[in-house]
């Protein structure tokens, strides 16, 4: 049994065994080094004696999560990449920062193909603004699970039969090349930019499944401008890639929503592809909402970021880079 007092939790991982106590800490202990980095805590041990410094959550976040990956030490290598999806993954950062059973929960998403899990409390607080509100925003860098949760979330809810269509729209802007003329006929010439929503749907839906609901009109992809000029009542509708919108585009798509329908609006401010006359849509209807009840906005930042943990790191870095540059 652990024992503790206020700054100091001790505990034993047994069985005493080295090879598998080399592999949860790492290479010169680096994947303590990454745990204590994460959870602001200090971590050592003598054997399979272990001592976790730090207050009391923390303290109690980094030994749950020891004790998971010093049970999975049986079948697998613990990596740093390995620790980091762990941190992410588990209700370790739940524990950290005192959530409870309730908000836990709020983080799990039932469809027919699984169980889709949030990753963290701000993915998790994410997706109890999209069960509360009828319009939230999803603002942050590349890998943070914005548009991957919210597809989910539509998919649940199209399944529960809360609505009856799903649209998937993204402006169609070329990441900084000119791509000149495509072939093929309009669905052909936009598919590209909507791949990342096709990929998500093939994911939760299977192939099949997504080609049958497209063809009965129950699910559109479309590029943003298709939406001009519609009222989109009973349906969940994702707005992808906003940062590429315009101030009059992005206007335009949050007067289509009309009755029983969902909003998400997803984008990265950092990641704007428009043309430098342009104002991102979507940095402009953050000063504009920000203050308008029933709106709901969530801010990732790159401690939420779910891939290779070296996009954590490149993400922090431009960030740093991007402060010095406007304080200079």
């Amino acid at each position: 049994m652990p024992t503790s007092h206020p700054n100091c939790l001790q505990f034993v991982l047994e069985p005493d065994d080295n090879e598998r106590l080399a592999s949860l800490c790492g290479q010169f202990d680096e994947n303590l080094r990454q745990i204590e980095r994460r959870l602001g805590v200090e971590i050592s041990n003598r054997g399979n004696h272990f001592q976790v410094l730090g207050s009391g959550k923390p303290a109690q976040a980094a030994r749950h999560l020891l004790q998971d990956l010093f049970e999975a030490t049986v079948s697998e290598i613990i990596t740093p990449e390995r620790v980091h999806l762990a941190l992410q993954g588990s209700n370790v950062a739940a524990l950290a920062e005192g959530e409870t059973e309730s908000d836990q929960e709020a983080g799990l998403i039932r469809i027919r193909r699984g169980l889709f899990k949030a990753r963290g409390p701000n993915q998790r607080r994410y997706l109890k603004s999209i069960q509360q509100f009828d319009i939230n925003f999803g603002v942050g860098p590349a890998g943070t699970g914005k548009t991957y949760l919210a597809v989910a979330c539509a998919v649940a809810a199209l399944e529960r039969e809360e609505v009856r269509r799903l649209i998937l729209a993204r402006p169609a802007v070329e990441a900084g090349e000119k791509l000149g003329f495509l072939p093929g006929d309009m669905a052909q010439k936009v598919d590209p930019y909507l791949r990342p929503l096709y990929d998500a749907l093939y994911e939760m839906l299977g192939f099949e499944r997504v080609a049958k609901l497209i063809e009965r009109n129950v699910i559109e992809v479309a590029p943003l401008a298709f939406m001009r000029g519609r009222t989109l009542n009973d349906s969940f509708i994702i707005l992808d890639e906003a940062q590429n919108t315009t101030t009059e585009q992005i206007k335009m798509f949050l007067t289509r929503v009309g009755f029983g329908s969902k909003a998400v609006i997803t984008g990265d401010i950092t990641q704007i592809d428009l043309p430098r006359n342009k104002e991102s849509g979507l940095r402009h209807v953050l000063a504009v909402l920000r203050e308008v009840e029933g709106i709901s906005f969530t801010f990732f930042t790159a401690q939420d970021v779910v891939r290779h943990p070296l996009v954590q790191r490149i993400v922090t870095a431009y960030e740093a880079y991007e402060r010095a540059q406007i304080e200079a």
